[in-house]
């Protein structure tokens, strides 16, 4: 948990705009924990992150709502085997979340897209769109062509994941998604003067 904690603060700190808390083996104490000090941590970057024109650093927590209100977190994010998104979305819109809270959901097609648009969702993130091993599970890369189709088919934003990093990110831009998300990318860079040179390259696309 240590270095998981470490490794969240070194991000925040190199400039990334998200941090997604994903450890759902964690018991729940453990990883709400993990949250509020995530939540802390972005907290105390975003004056610096205004100072530098930056937005402000927001932390996500998955599947776990009830970690994420408690954490104060900015949102939750959905999977395929989370709760309803139309249910979240109306339970939180209906006074019992915090103005601007987000709940987000992933999604593997253009239908899917629709669906969580439909429910007022506040984005998706879309993929996998290039080979990945994290991903193989959810089936084989989707390809820009298919993530350009979803990014016209909706107005929230897309985020695209699976397979992305410095060289291909600009790619997935280009066919409209609002962003990026990587795993893999970021835990590759192995000091946080390699991670900011990295998130350095990214925003130089934007």
């Amino acid at each position: 948990m240590a270095k998981l904690r470490a490794r969240v603060r070194v991000a925040i700190a190199a400039g990334v705009d998200w941090v997604q808390i994903r450890e759902k083996e964690l018991p729940e104490r453990e990883l709400l924990a993990v949250a509020r000090e995530a939540v802390g941590a972005a907290e105390s970057a975003n004056g610096k992150r205004a100072t530098a024109g930056l937005a402000a650093a927001r932390v996500i927590v998955n599947d776990r709502l009830d970690v994420a209100l408690a954490a104060q977190a900015a949102g939750v994010h959905l999977g395929g085997d989370s709760a309803p998104v139309d249910e979240v979305v109306r339970w939180c819109r209906g006074g019992n979340a915090p103005a601007g809270f987000e709940v987000g959901v992933s999604c593997h097609s253009v239908e899917g897209a629709r669906v969580a648009e439909g429910a007022r969702a506040s984005y998706v993130i879309y993929g996998p769109v290039f080979d990945t091993p994290s991903k193989r599970d959810f089936g084989p890369p989707q390809g820009l062509a298919r993530l350009e189709e979803v990014c016209r088919s909706v107005k929230i934003p897309v985020i695209a994941i699976g397979g992305v990093n410095a060289e291909n990110a600009v790619e997935c831009l280009h066919a409209g998604a609002a962003g990026i998300a990587a795993i893999r990318m970021f835990q590759e860079a192995g000091s946080e003067e390699e991670l900011r040179a990295t998130i350095a390259k990214l925003r130089r696309l934007e």
